[in-house]
This record gives structure tokens, C-alpha cells and sequence, in this order.
């Protein structure tokens, strides 16, 4: 029983810290609801419960990376970026 508690409590700890370090670097720009130094005085006022607020309501998404639709730019391959490739021409190579 005392291992179970154990764990809890380290997973706990764990995901306070995790969320508070997500708080504390997030940019202005993707927290909502609140300001950010209201959300990192609930994450720590509120351990586990005020990890999963912020996770939930204060920070919103980010754009353009995995997952579906959104017309972001994400992360293109070196073979899809047209700087990766120098400027290299199609008709040049199919001359030589």
C-alpha cells in the first residue's frame, strides 16, 4: 500500500512540475483564459487539479504541426524545401 502511495505521489509531483515548466515557457500569445502568472500561482496553489485546468482551458493549441487539417506551414522535409535544395532546376539536371 505504501508503494501505491508512493507512486501516486511521485506521479503527482511529476505532472505539477511538468505542467508548471509548460506554464512558466508558454508564450503570451497561446495562453487564454487567464494571464499567465494567475496560471502558474493555480498550478502550484492546486497541484493536480491545476495542471489539468491549464492543460484544458489555458493553453490553447498549437498550429501547423501534427494532427489534422490547419493550413500552418509545420515542418517540411529537406526534399520538400525549395531552400534545402539550392535552388536546384529539374530542366538544368535533365540537360546533363
Amino acid at each position: 500500500m505504501v508503494r501505491l502511495w508512493l507512486v501516486i505521489v511521485v506521479a503527482a509531483v511529476a505532472f505539477t512540475v511538468f505542467a508548471l515548466i509548460d506554464c512558466a515557457t508558454m508564450p503570451r500569445s497561446r495562453v487564454r483564459s487567464l494571464r499567465k502568472g494567475i496560471w502558474i500561482l493555480l498550478v502550484l496553489v492546486l497541484p493536480v487539479v491545476g495542471g489539468v485546468l491549464w492543460f484544458l482551458l489555458g493553453r490553447t493549441p498549437a498550429r501547423g504541426q501534427r494532427g489534422g487539417g490547419g493550413g500552418g506551414a509545420g515542418y517540411r522535409g529537406p526534399e520538400d524545401d525549395p531552400d534545402f535544395l539550392g535552388g536546384h532546376d529539374a530542366s538544368r539536371a535533365a540537360e546533363r
